[in-house]
């Protein structure tokens, strides 16, 4: 069951997305395929969300660990002792233990900017005497590549369509070498997951197919993040489900109460000329991606600019593999999304071990 009145607000967004003459049809149309899964299941009011405590920066060193969406972040934050969330302007971060280690969880939201401004603000939140105190950020999340399931950590990332690229870091880098040669176990059987995020059942309760090939670990090669929302933040939605959602699925409230929030923010992604700069801005850059993702370069400029180490894990949610052969973004992101978010954090955990090992 959904919420009608909000169900038709989310049509409205995916039929003048999809409609859209000037919107190509790339990895990059995640608002529409995004707005049509909310749609159809935008659930009732569910599990209400833990309040938001008070607190300040230290000069803890901590990993701060971010993804976009909150299907991305729910497998960590299932594994994290979560001490305090930390509330600046509207948003949460959550401070916590991580197998042992200290670490600030937090979504980003959709796109460059949100992910920019999220690392900035996290950055500046948990700073120790003006400077950063995190002693690496960490990217999980999902994107398009070459076979589904498989996570891919690209050496670098482009934000510009390959004109600059930003580094990540070795140490990270040589880390995440080891993750890959350890054969972490990936899953291959593609969960139905809890798009609706009722919390009723486990996301990996139920399985659907599995893909055609064992996933693995491939380290190596560039990332690209392109911006489909010219310049703009895509809201997120309060209540709004395993992706455009505010908060990890757990923590997600009554969303009916709260979805005039996410409406005040949408009609500049409605207005025509949203989809032109959304339609130049999505063109394919020049060369090969092992990873086309939305957030990630953003996030590694954040982190380059304040000298903190960085690394991105980004497991492929759409590309080759797929035994149904549907016809790609975003079909293939909405059905295999779980399993793809699954193997990310599974290897992002896996390589935090092996990473506070080496230091």
């Amino acid at each position: 069951m959904y919420d009608a009145r909000l169900g038709r607000q989310w049509a409205g967004i995916a039929a003048l997305t999809s409609n859209s003459p000037t919107v190509p049809s790339t990895h990059a149309r995640r608002l529409a395929a995004a707005a049509t899964a909310a749609a159809l299941l935008t659930p009732l009011p569910a599990i209400a969300g833990s309040g938001a405590g008070k607190g300040g920066a230290d000069c803890v060193r901590r990993t701060l660990i971010v993804s976009a969406m909150p299907i991305e972040l729910g497998p960590i934050f299932a594994k994290t002792k979560v001490d305090k969330t930390v509330t600046a302007d509207g948003h949460d971060f959550f401070v916590g233990t991580l197998a042992g280690h200290g670490v600030v969880l937090t979504l980003t939201g959709i796109g460059p900017v949100n992910a920019g401004h999220r690392t900035e603000q996290a950055l500046k939140l948990f700073a120790c005497n003006g400077q950063a105190s995190f002693d690496g950020i960490i990217f999980s999340g999902v994107a398009g590549g070459d076979w589904i399931g498989n996570v891919t950590v690209p050496i670098r990332w482009t934000l510009d369509k390959g004109k600059t690229f930003v580094p990540v870091d070795p140490q990270m880098l040589a880390s995440a070498r080891k993750v890959a040669g350890a054969h972490v176990p990936l899953e291959q059987q593609a969960p139905a997951g809890d798009p609706a995020c009722s919390c009723d059942v486990s996301p990996r309760a139920v399985g659907t197919v599995s893909v055609t090939h064992k996933p693995t670990v491939e380290v190596g090669g560039n990332g690209e993040t392109t911006d489909p929302f010219s310049g703009r933040a895509l809201p997120c939605a309060p209540g709004g489900g395993d992706v455009l959602g505010c908060e990890p699925c757990v923590l997600q409230g009554d969303h009916a109460s709260q979805g005039q929030q996410f409406a005040s923010g949408v009609p500049p992604f409605v207005d025509p000329s949203f989809f032109t700069g959304y339609g130049a801005s999505t063109a394919p850059g020049k060369g090969h991606y092992v990873a086309e993702d939305e957030e990630t370069a953003a996030v590694a400029t954040a982190a380059a600019r304040a000298r903190v180490p960085f690394l991105g894990f980004r497991a492929v949610s759409d590309g080759g593999g797929d035994p149904l052969g549907l016809p790609g973004f975003p079909v293939q992101f909405f059905y295999y999304r779980q399993l793809a978010a699954d193997n990310a954090a599974t290897v992002t955990l896996a390589f935090l071990a092996k990473w506070h090992e080496s230091r």
